[in-house]
């Protein structure tokens, strides 16, 4: 089971479930809480399979871009990790916003606290650049319009969402895609309205980034 919600934190979600299944790529990085601990889930570039036995998880999903700041780290050195946030921050630290989830009534309302007493609202430039992406404009195109130099937009879009632009935008065309083809939008139409090329293509990046061929990742979904 896997319920969601938005959070107070500008762009980010609150979510708990079991743990068990197929993440997707989707450009954001995750503050985890599962079992006592504090984990991070850097920027996936591929599915991320989750193993073990099923147990409870509760975690905020930072808008994209947001989760650097949050943390102190760019996310390209968290890219298709999990690791501890006391590997990140003071074990001290850690240890005493474990205490105060622990005794929380709800660990995710604990957990959007900790967000929100220390994270920022997203950064225009990086609002900007992921919603032009999202809507599905060149890369150079952005780049002019944000007055940014390719290789600027690249180093910073490294920083705040693991890896570049291109990238980004086909894991941001991959989220459309699938929005449409689970709304029972034929194959076809779902490839010519979320950018791809043809259907062939689609089908390829499904593949490729979700592991799935897209007909049974909708069936699993």
């Amino acid at each position: 089971m896997y319920v969601e919600r938005a959070s107070r934190l500008e762009g980010a979600v609150i979510w708990a479930g079991d743990g068990a299944g197929r993440v997707l790529p989707d450009g954001c990085m995750d503050l985890l809480w599962n079992q006592g601990r504090l984990l991070v889930a850097g920027p996936d570039t591929r599915a991320y399979v989750t193993g073990g036995a099923p147990s409870s998880w509760v975690g905020l999903r930072f808008a994209p871009g947001s989760a650097p700041a949050f943390l102190g780290v760019p996310a390209h050195e968290l890219r298709d990790l999990r690791v501890e946030l006391a590997d990140l921050w003071p074990a001290s630290e850690v240890r005493r916003l474990r205490g105060r989830i622990a005794k929380a009534q709800d660990p995710a309302t604990a957990l959007e606290g900790i967000a929100l007493e220390r994270a920022d609202p997203p950064h225009p430039v990086l609002r900007a650049l992921v919603a032009s992406l999202d809507a599905g404009r060149p890369v150079a195109v952005i780049a002019d319009e944000l007055g940014l130099g390719a290789r600027q937009l690249h180093r910073r879009s490294l920083a705040a969402f693991g890896y570049g632009p291109k990238t980004l935008a086909r894991i941001l065309r991959l989220r459309r895609a699938l929005v449409l083809a689970g709304a029972g939008v034929p194959f076809a139409e779902t490839a010519v309205r979320s950018g791809f090329a043809d259907q062939a293509h689609l089908a390829r990046d499904v593949r490729e980034l979700t592991g799935l061929p897209l007909g049974r990742l909708l069936a699993v979904g």
